[in-house]
């Protein structure tokens, strides 16, 4: 029997196991693998990441604002559109009334005119018998009552002796010439003219006189005269100088 000698059986050789120690202290502690750090990034690039961060934001801010402007710019034009349509709207409104007006006046006028030019010869009537002193007693009171009713509706009487011809508002009935006169003249009313406001509803029905052929011929012969005898008194040192 073979004796075996402690220490020399194993070829696995044991580490020395201090005394005291207990036998998970005696077996080798695995070595940790050692962390090798990457090497740093630099700070340059850090810095270019939030540029480029900071312009991406601001190039998404400014495309937004355009956005905005552009709608904005829109909302403007259908602004000014629908205020140009607003305003045109109510300047036609203002004519349309003010045509309705002027509508309304000349109708009330023609209708006024129709009605007083069916009562002129009556008045024509009223005026002749004051001209002979036969407007007395209840016709006078009926008669100033029917004057002052168409005074009210606008009627206005016109044509008066030595007015000037007007073409426009006198018709001439009969002519004649006078020397004391020195354009056509009115020197007779042989029927008034009756007018609602701007509106003649009967000319005035004159007499006209217009001056004498010779007077104007006559009157420039004297005035041409005058000037030379004048002028002849003075070299001679005037007529009563010897």
């Amino acid at each position: 029997m073979t004796e075996e000698t402690p220490g020399f059986g194993d070829s696995t050789e044991q580490p020395d196991v201090p005394s005291g120690a207990t036998p998970d202290d005696a077996a080798p502690q695995a070595a940790e693998p050692s962390i090798e750090e990457g090497p740093a990034s630099p700070a340059g690039d850090a810095s270019k990441t939030s540029a480029q961060s900071a312009q991406s934001a601001q190039s998404a801010q400014s495309a937004q604002d355009v956005g905005l402007i552009a709608q904005l710019d829109q909302v403007r034009t259908a602004l000014g559109e629908r205020t140009a349509d607003l305003q045109r709207l109510q300047a036609e409104y203002q004519n349309y009334r003010r045509r309705v007006e002027r509508d309304k006046v000349t109708v009330k006028e023609i209708a006024a005119a129709n009605l007083l030019s069916e009562l002129l010869p009556t008045l024509d009537d009223v005026g002749r018998a004051r001209e002979h002193g036969e407007l007395v007693g209840g016709f006078k009171s009926v008669a100033e009552a029917l004057e002052t009713v168409v005074a009210k509706m606008g009627l206005q009487q016109f044509g008066k002796e030595g007015e000037p011809f007007d073409p426009t508002i006198h018709e001439a009935l009969m002519h004649s010439y006078a020397p004391d006169v020195t354009e056509t003249t009115c020197v007779a009313i042989l029927q008034p003219g009756y007018r609602i406001g701007e509106r003649t509803i009967r000319p005035a029905r004159v007499a006209v006189a217009e001056p004498q052929p010779g007077a104007q011929t006559v009157k420039g012969e004297e005035s041409a005269e005058a000037p030379a005898d004048a002028a002849e008194d003075k070299e001679t040192g005037g007529p009563d100088e010897g």
